[in-house]
């Protein structure tokens, strides 16, 4: 199944130590030979300040017990770095984690930066500084170090490409330390960010959205809310854009997070359009199922596509534990799907197809059709299922339809104020415009009579 493995896909939006995890589950996986993920954890690692562990990385990979002079050399000149970063971010270290400075600081960090050098001689070189020796600590493995540095910076620069910067190694930090309920806010408050900054180019913009979607997977599949918040982020306009233009293998992930969790499935139409727009550019077993089930119904390949589901997703760094998840609710929607097209069902074909054995298919579709309150009943000695046909009244059909209309004529409306708005102003300023030139006209005209006067 290596060809359904994203994650050469994923490294280039992914920063270098995040990607070692990855490495890591693979490893154990049997998707690579054994020698090319641990030359690959080699290379990855070898440009970061990790030398001792990437050392004994090293040792394994060529079978030796003593490393080359390059790493003791290297050791050494992290060592200094290290020591020289810290002797020059004492002094404001000092002064910020002082709680009654911290408690003094505010919002305003032009203030703050004032307060800083008048009271306490912090200079902005300093608060540089923060940025490098966080950087520093976060090659090194000390993830817990980089997070504190970069939260610092990113409270007191005013430097606004560097902050956004240290807004992604603190979120990186967090992650590696399983902070799922901080990684969370860092992840809402990026968001936010990217969609406020006005960046050189739209290509810069649609790139850190890109990173954003890749980024917080390590969260939301470990966050309690995780699934909830992947649904909402990754079905943003904005970002259901970037998918469909920079990285349509994301679809994996939001149909796993879709179909895993049942108080989304009203996005499971809007999914599925989104599905059948990006078909040509990518597929794999997952899309594929839901392909299969609701744009050709073609049951006998959804079947199929949902066994492979399985293996696909256990092979998968972030959709491995919800692997039974995505199986039971996945024939849930099978089986929904299913039964709202057929009459007469047969148990036991139903049951073949969604690859289980007799006695438990059975008990699982007598529980379905409980639960969800189908209107059928079923014929224990047929060992068949009759659906009673149930149609919608037109009035709702009428609501279904127009749900949606309130919210988008209020975006319309809000549309059309604003653009009210902005030309009103601009009629007001063509108006003033004119109204100084007649001004000024009048008055050049009183000065030539003086002057003929004269």
């Amino acid at each position: 199944m290596a060809q359904y493995d994203l994650t050469t896909r994923m490294i280039p939006s992914l920063d270098r130590q995040l990607v070692f995890p990855l490495l890591e589950f693979l490893s154990t996986k049997d998707v690579y030979k054994a020698e090319d993920v641990l030359k690959a954890k080699v290379e990855l690692l070898s440009s970061t300040g990790m030398v001792d562990y990437t050392g004994e990385l090293y040792k394994q990979l060529h079978d030796v017990d003593d490393l080359p002079a390059d790493f003791d050399k290297k050791r050494e000149e992290v060592i200094e770095k290290l020591l020289e970063s810290e002797m020059k971010t004492k002094h404001i270290r000092e002064v910020i984690e002082n709680p009654e400075v911290a408690g003094s600081l505010r919002q305003d960090k032009l203030q703050n930066m004032k307060l800083l050098h008048e009271n306490y001689q912090c200079t902005p070189e300093m608060v540089l500084e923060l940025y490098n020796y966080g950087q520093l600590q976060y090659s090194c493995g000390n993830y817990g170090g980089s997070a504190d540095m970069l939260l610092h910076f990113s409270i007191l620069s005013t430097d606004a490409e560097l902050t956004l910067s240290a807004m992604w190694g603190k979120l990186a930090s967090e992650i590696l330390l399983g902070n799922w309920e901080v990684a969370f806010e860092d992840i809402l408050k990026l968001r936010e960010t990217i969609d406020k900054t006005h960046f050189k180019s739209p290509t810069e913009q649609l790139q850190q959205r890109m990173w954003l979607l890749h980024w917080s997977m390590f969260v939301f599949f470990n966050h309690p809310k995780g699934r909830d918040g992947i649904v909402d982020t990754f079905m943003l306009p904005q970002y259901i854009s970037t998918i469909q233009n920079a990285c349509p293998w994301i679809l994996r992930y939001l149909v796993a997070a879709v179909v895993t969790n049942r108080r989304k499935r009203s996005m499971m139409q809007q999914l599925v359009k989104i599905i059948e727009q990006v078909a040509y550019m990518y597929r794999d077993p997952v899309t594929e199922f839901i392909e299969a089930l609701y744009i050709d119904f073609d049951f006998d390949r959804a079947a199929e596509k949902l066994e492979q589901c399985e293996d696909v997703l256990d092979k998968d760094f972030f959709l491995t534990p919800a692997v039974d998840d995505f199986v039971e609710n996945a024939r849930f929607y099978f089986a929904e799907v299913y039964c709202r097209i057929h009459k007469r069902i047969d148990m036991a074909g139903l049951t073949e197809r969604l690859n289980m054995k007799q006695e438990e298919g059975e008990k699982w579709i007598v529980k379905l059709i409980r639960d969800t309150r189908m209107d059928a009943k079923v014929d224990f000695k047929e060992n068949t299922i009759i659906m009673n046909p149930s149609y919608n009244p037109v009035y709702q059909q009428v609501i279904e339809r127009t749900r949606a209309l309130v919210f988008r004529s209020q975006v319309l409306n809000g549309a059309i104020d604003k653009r009210g708005t902005s030309a009103g102003k601009k009629d007001d300023q063509r108006q003033d415009q004119r109204q100084r030139r007649g001004q000024q006209r009048q008055g050049k005209r009183h000065t030539d009579n003086a002057v003929a006067v004269q």
